[in-house]
């Protein structure tokens, strides 16, 4: 395997909730992400997904740990000294609408980040944004426009060229699609793994629907509470899953698992400001014995090319790595 272009050790992230409780959002996380991958990112909402997403970014501040971009310790740069680095690690936002300037034009959206992390010229810039905008399927016409003239799926097009701007290696994509209509997400996953493909990019893309990351992830990380709780292969992951809750997730989505037993997960997610001893999932696990609520398990290698926290793990760690499952993204049809 490469080596990694963005790497978490023991990555963490606290906060104060409402009731000024302490908070880890983002509770020890080791996390590898290989340059020209695309890792799918997927768990419940509120199990730190985002969280983990924008401090990987440096757009929130680490409580602990250490991040690391091209082998170097990002975590404590100041904002003047990640600045140049802005340019090489950029976000796709949830909200298109929320994340554009409402009252500027598309094309003046997309050519800021040229001009400040590239220092291109305003005729420079105009060309780019004219070739970007082609690129994502709207049209150099589409510049002179504001967000409000387009839709959700055109404005979250918008939203992929300002990424592009100026040529990232690591791109953050929350939740690009789940405020689109069906038929669209699937015209942006399209989009997004062609420049994927022609770009070279590495992306982590962050969603809580597992059929969507199924078409576009090389690999799966799971997240519970805070805690990544397994890693694997995407083919690897959705043909036997090595955790009990991902088992339980995928057994729900009908479409992807038609003859898998349907696993109803007991109670809520646990308070996050308060969560469970031992094993954070034990709570809500059939297979949970003593040892899970008194000792806390690693993150550990189980074969395969895949990682699992979890003292009891749904496969057979001695039995021999299957034949490795190919990486190729599919295109998503309406």
């Amino acid at each position: 395997m490469s080596e990694p272009l963005v790497r978490a050790e023991d990555l963490q992230v606290s906060y104060r909730d409402g009731g000024g409780r302490p908070v880890r959002a983002v509770a020890g996380v080791d996390l590898d992400i290989i340059e020209g991958e695309t890792l799918g990112l997927v768990g419940e909402s509120g199990c730190g997904k985002s969280t983990l997403g924008r401090a990987l970014l440096r757009a929130v501040d680490p409580s602990g740990g250490r991040i690391h971009y091209r082998g170097r310790d990002i975590t404590a740069l100041n904002s003047s000294r990640m600045r140049p680095l802005r340019g090489d690690m950029q976000m796709v936002f949830q909200d298109p609408f929320g994340s554009l300037n409402p009252r500027r034009t598309v094309a003046d959206i997309i050519a800021e980040p040229l001009r400040r992390a590239r220092g291109m010229s305003r005729a420079e810039a105009d060309e780019q944004v004219g070739e970007l905008l082609e690129r994502v399927g709207l049209g150099r016409a589409a510049g002179s426009r504001r967000p409000h003239e387009f839709s959700g799926g055109q404005r979250q097009r918008i939203g992929i060229a300002r990424a592009l701007a100026p040529s990232p290696r690591f791109v953050v994509a929350d939740e690009p699609v789940s405020a689109l209509d069906v038929s669209i997400q699937a015209q942006v996953i399209n989009l997004l793994t062609g420049l994927i493909r022609d770009e070279g990019l590495t992306l982590l893309f962050i969603s809580h629907d597992l059929g969507v990351v199924r078409h576009i992830a090389d690999r799966i990380a799971l997240m519970y509470l805070g805690q990544i709780i397994e890693v694997a292969p995407r083919d690897a992951f959705f043909s036997r899953p090595a955790h009990p809750y991902g088992e339980a997730l995928l057994s729900a989505v009908p479409v992807l698992e038609r003859t898998r037993e349907r696993i109803v997960l007991s109670g809520e997610l646990p308070d996050p400001a308060d969560p469970p001893s031992g094993c954070r999932f034990r709570t809500r696990c059939r297979h949970a014995v003593e040892r899970c609520a008194t000792e806390e398990p690693a993150l550990r290698p189980v074969g395969d090319g895949r990682s699992v926290r979890c003292h009891l793990p749904l496969i057979d760690i001695t039995a021999p790595a299957p034949t490795p499952a190919t990486t190729a993204r599919r295109s998503v049809h309406p």
